[in-house]
């Protein structure tokens, strides 16, 4: 007789009260939290930081795929098949057949695109996986003002229909990278995507302003918002109640209070 015990698994994403959209989604996980801190603080390098940023990352994807992720019935006999035929296993799981993308962006994405990649491939069928890598660069003035973003080359697998593509970039400052990668995806790269979703650790009310005007069916989970250079009214009150006046960039566009260049510290190159 089926046991309709999992047969409809309940997950229910903790996440922070916030008004920026429904398609934003700040992760409420205080063991996350903590070691995005740690992952922050002045002095932490190699090989921590990496170790770091790779536990941050097996979560937050494992978070995206039980809250996004499309789930399956199946009988599955377990290993006592053998001695009983009521040795079968009913229930819902992730659907192995479920196309995904993950996108390395170039230098401090690829690490977080790596863990995607990799955890990926342990949960879906791996012939429906694929990684794809792009390399941009951050166009400045003559102020060191960040205008804009290019892309410097490309490695891209196929066509993405029916694929939830994912960009597991650590910092979502101003959004000028993100919002070019995404937008070369859906203009030259054929298929439609089934999602498009981002995989942040920190993020600024000004990164979610890009993203969520540039692109707004994009979906958006991060662990952290940083507005630490907003005016005092902003403190206190529910993320994006006073969006016109949150602040989280500084005249460099760094975020604060942020953890410096993640890139430079986890490949050891600081320029």
């Amino acid at each position: 007789m089926r046991d309709t015990l999992y047969a409809n698994v309940p997950f229910q994403l903790n996440e922070m009260t916030h008004h920026y959209g429904r398609n934003v989604h700040l992760v409420g996980n205080p063991f996350l939290l903590s070691q995005l801190a740690t992952l922050c603080a002045k002095g932490v390098i190699q090989p921590q930081i990496n170790r770091l940023v790779e536990t941050l990352y097996v979560d937050l994807v494992k978070t995206v795929v039980n809250a996004e992720f499309p789930r399956k019935m199946v009988s599955l006999p377990t290993r006592m098949i053998d001695y009983t035929p009521q040795g079968l296993y009913q229930g819902e799981v992730i659907d192995p057949q479920v196309r995904v993308v993950t996108v390395n962006i170039a230098r401090a994405g690829t690490l977080p695109s790596q863990v995607t990649y990799d955890l990926l491939n342990a949960t879906v069928d791996p012939t429906v996986v694929r990684q794809d890598h792009i390399i941009m660069s951050r166009m400045i003035d003559a102020a060191e003002s960040v205008v804009g973003s290019q892309i410097g080359g490309a490695k891209i697998g196929g066509d993405v229909d029916d694929a939830f593509v994912l960009f597991p970039d650590p910092m979502g400052a101003t959004g000028g990278s993100l919002s070019t990668a995404i937008k070369l995806y859906k203009e030259k790269v054929p298929g439609t995507p089934r999602r498009i979703i981002t995989l942040n650790l920190i993020v600024t009310p000004e990164y979610l302003r890009k993203m969520t005007t540039d692109h707004p069916d994009v979906i958006i989970y991060a662990l952290r918002l940083d507005r630490g250079l907003s005016p005092p009214e902003v403190f206190g009150t529910a993320p994006g109640a006073l969006w016109e006046k949150e602040r989280g960039l500084d005249d460099r566009q760094y975020i604060v209070p942020g953890g410096g260049g993640f890139g430079e510290i986890m490949n050891n190159a600081y320029v």
